[in-house]
């Protein structure tokens, strides 16, 4: 007697995707492709940081930055359509990472004093450390008023720049517990104008410059927040 044996329904055949899971898996493709893009955009930031950063926006070309990096022109053309791109991109990732330096004053300081003198010494040391990195800075910032093209990632690094001032400030409130009696636009306004007129005065070679920012936003902050 032969017996039958059935093969369950599908057996050895391949599965084929749905429409769901083939735009799915599409999905996660392009997704790839897109951090790794930008994630190369990065690596390419930092590269060309420096060279940006010693001769300023007049004076950069991508030419000029690839002389003076491991990559070629061609590259740093593929990944970015020109300097006005480059240039926004460097300083939007190097900000960035500058906001994030002072959470750590927010998160640990126990006490207004603290918070005071971390946030003076703090500014203070990114000053001495990195002074053509913010002169970078403040060239782009200058150059949004001519070129309309800077003015969007301007603004969008002000506004990163404004919060991070506000948090510090809020948590020196915060420890006071009192309210400021600035805004926060306002605020960002008298420690950004005080850390420019340092940096000036620094790459001029006062040597007290340093001295003199921390100092004055240690002042500048119970004025702004009134001890009660």
């Amino acid at each position: 007697m032969t017996t039958t044996v059935e093969k369950p329904s599908g057996a050895g055949k391949k599965a084929v995707p749905t429409s769901s899971e083939k735009r799915s898996n599409a999905d996660k493709v392009s997704r790839r492709q897109v951090d790794k893009f930008s994630e190369r955009r990065d690596q390419l930031a930092e590269a060309a940081l420096q060279t940006l950063a010693e001769l300023g926006y007049a004076r950069t070309s991508l030419r000029e930055i690839a002389q003076n990096s491991e990559f070629s022109h061609g590259v740093l053309h593929y990944y970015f359509s020109d300097k006005v791109d480059l240039i926004t991109h460097c300083v939007r990732h190097y900000k960035a990472r500058c906001v994030t330096r002072y959470d750590g004053i927010v998160a640990t300081a126990q006490t207004p004093e603290e918070l005071k003198a971390g946030f003076g010494a703090l500014l203070a040391e990114t000053m001495i450390e990195e002074p053509t990195m913010h002169r970078l800075w403040y060239d782009l910032r200058a150059q949004s008023m001519f070129e309309e093209s800077f003015r969007t990632d301007v603004a969008a690094i002000d506004e990163s720049l404004e919060n991070m001032i506000w948090r510090i400030v809020s948590r020196y409130a915060e420890l006071l517990d009192v309210e400021a009696s600035v805004t926060s636009p306002a605020m960002y306004a008298i420690f950004d104008g005080l850390f420019q007129q340092s940096l000036l005065r620094h790459l001029s070679g006062d040597q007290t410059a340093a001295n003199y920012l921390s100092e004055s936003v240690q002042q500048m902050l119970p004025l702004v927040v009134p001890t009660p």
